[in-house]
């Protein structure tokens, strides 16, 4: 993929909106970082058009702006010119579209304050999110098998998650089924054996996917903590990333 100044734009995105993809990216050989960071720009874009306004309408809008993105590209017609919808064009296949479609369609729920139905419900949010962000950014690396990367994504989204419940609440929104001590271990929990899944499984995916996984390894502390200590999540005292990400992230090993 020839690097351009659509890619320093989707590079400088991802740096301002995600840090974490933006530091697990640059691990990756520059022609597949590039691929990356069209990638991840786009999730930025998508993750936080349902914030950008108060209107549910406008934030629909947004949404349906990249649905009809991934549209064009899932049936391989010409693709409107954009900074980030240009790049991404050139990295994913139709079929890769379709997922990010799914992906564009599950944060319709950021838009509003409806409850989620139920655990299937949220674990669907999550697998949708993260675990579609997480296959696709691997295939792009490389050759993996799909359930272990499916594993880390749902740690990585569990961790995610978690960090976000305070500004989530603030938001007015819901975001936990069970909001008690007890709830919030056991959702940590899941993230925790949905990680160790996924390290059972590391042979059955490319070393050179390693970037793409490295955000559940980063999910790992944070995890534990809500797991042992629940309460640190409503504070939003959930620890940063520590050391043992750097050393798996300068070892390539989730």
């Amino acid at each position: 993929m020839t690097w351009s100044d659509d890619l320093n734009a989707c590079a400088a995105i991802v740096e301002r909106g995600d840090p974490l993809r933006f530091r697990t990216a640059m691990l990756a050989p520059v022609a597949q970082r590039a691929a990356l960071f069209a990638l991840y720009a786009f999730n930025v874009e998508v993750s936080r058009a349902p914030w950008v306004t108060q209107e549910a309408m406008i934030a629909e809008m947004r949404l349906q702006w990249w649905r009809d993105v991934l549209e064009e590209i899932a049936e391989g017609g010409p693709v409107r010119r954009h900074e980030v919808a240009t790049p991404l064009a050139e990295v994913v296949s139709p079929d890769q579209a379709r997922l990010l479609d799914a992906l564009v369609a599950a944060r319709g729920w950021d838009i509003y304050r409806d409850p989620f139905e139920d655990a299937a419900d949220l674990e669907r949010y999550i697998d949708q999110t993260s675990g579609h962000l997480m296959w696709v950014a691997a295939s792009v690396l490389g050759q993996a098998e799909q359930d272990p990367v499916r594993h880390a994504g749902r740690a990585a989204g569990i961790g995610a998650w978690l960090r976000a419940i305070p500004a989530l609440e603030a938001a007015g929104r819901v975001p936990l089924l069970d909001g008690t001590p007890s709830g919030v271990a056991d959702l940590a929990q899941s993230g925790l054996d949905a990680l160790t899944l996924a390290r059972k499984g590391r042979a059955s995916v490319a070393r050179a996917c390693a970037p793409a996984l490295l955000p559940a390894t980063a999910a790992e502390p944070a995890l534990k903590q809500a797991r042992s200590y629940p309460q640190t999540v409503v504070e939003g005292r959930l620890p940063d990333v520590g050391l043992g990400f750097t050393v798996r992230a300068a070892t390539a090993r989730w």
